[in-house]
């Protein structure tokens, strides 16, 4: 008896969108990749010679793709100005959606997402947000919630970017919605998950400084930035964020609580290799993001395909992945404004003045 196989088509073929493709054509059991996207030419060609032997259609329309016979999910890797837009397409196409964080840079935008995919209940809509799937955040989580470091209270957690010199995060700073937006969207999204997606912001704070690439600043953004949210609840997260590491990626996370605290890759390593040599004992890290979190992005894809083959609930609701974006915005203003940003309970902004 044949195996129920979830059809799957990838939009976007960039950086991402290739690891997409190859995961779920090669390494997800319970998927078949049947299609890919993406208007790239050069894109285009990678498909043809890497996916299109292994019996994958490729399309230069995303509609197109949409009506492939037999389609049933659709990962959306495309540049973030277009997630929501074919997002929101698939769903009135019926289709399940994965898609690569953020759902947009908007709050309003992120909204409509939400909205569509209540519209289709049956439909399984997730933003993908890798740290959740990441097997030491995983067990960070569950050891929290079996009480081991009691009530978490603090979450100090960071994304540190290794240094591009071609300075390439300039230009893209005009589409990527600003360093909290972009950057240290990862870590507002575990504080909500380790501290409850139910905690109400009370306050946010930021600043940052341009230390290696002032340009920044005409886009309304920093290379380094620091922001603060302290929650009604009596929590508080703090974030950094950074691109300008020179020895790779640092990506670390510390959950405090009230009988002891949590740790994630607080000393960076690439493996469990020690250097000795003249220059002292030292390790290698990962240089790049997927370095880091390449399983993680495998068991998201795992995780996705059996909630849709399986009807169950996908492991991160998309209210919480609006609320990242709200989050991440308001931290952004915070550090443009320079001025501190307050919310009732309800999360309706307060003036200052009427504290």
């Amino acid at each position: 008896m044949a195996v129920k196989k979830l059809q799957v088509g990838v939009a976007g073929l960039g950086r991402m969108g290739k690891r997409h493709a190859l995961n779920f054509a090669e390494r997800v059991p319970r998927a078949d990749l049947v299609a890919v996207s993406s208007p790239d030419e050069n894109e285009l060609q990678w498909a043809r010679e890497r996916l299109e032997p292994l019996g994958v259609t490729v399309y230069k329309s995303y509609d197109d793709m949409l009506n492939h016979p037999g389609l049933e999910a659709v990962v959306i890797a495309s540049v973030t100005a277009v997630h929501a837009e074919q997002s929101i397409k698939a769903i009135e196409k019926d289709k399940h959606v994965l898609c690569e964080k953020p759902l947009s840079t908007s709050v309003e935008v992120c909204e409509s997402v939400l909205e569509a995919a209540k519209k289709k209940p049956h439909l399984k809509v997730m933003c993908g947000f890798s740290r959740r799937f990441d097997a030491s955040y995983r067990d960070a989580h569950r050891k929290m919630q079996d009480g081991l470091i009691g009530r978490p209270s603090v979450l100090r957690s960071q994304t540190c970017d290794k240094l591009d010199p071609t300075g390439f995060f300039v230009q893209y700073a005009q589409f990527s919605g600003g360093i909290f937006v972009d950057c240290a969207i990862h870590d507002i999204d575990l504080a909500l998950w380790f501290l409850g997606e139910e905690a109400k912001v009370k306050s946010v704070a930021a600043m940052g400084i341009t230390a290696i690439q002032p340009d920044l600043r005409k886009y309304s953004d920093r290379d380094n930035a620091v922001g603060i949210v302290e929650f009604h609840s009596g929590q508080i997260a703090y974030f950094y964020a950074s691109r300008m590491m020179a020895s790779g990626q640092e990506d670390t996370t510390e959950i405090v609580g009230t009988a002891g605290k949590l740790t994630v890759n607080i000393a960076p390593a690439m493996n469990a290799v020690n250097i000795h040599d003249s220059m002292g004992i030292r390790r290698e890290i990962p240089q790049h993001y997927y370095d880091r979190f390449e399983p993680a992005f495998l068991t998201e894809a795992n995780d996705f395909t059996a909630s849709c083959l399986d009807d169950t609930p996908v492991p991160i609701p998309l209210e919480s992945s609006v609320q990242a974006v709200r989050l991440g915005c308001a931290l952004q203003e915070a550090m443009i404004t320079e001025k501190k940003i307050f919310f009732d309970q309800d999360g309706n902004r307060l003036d200052k003045a009427t504290l």
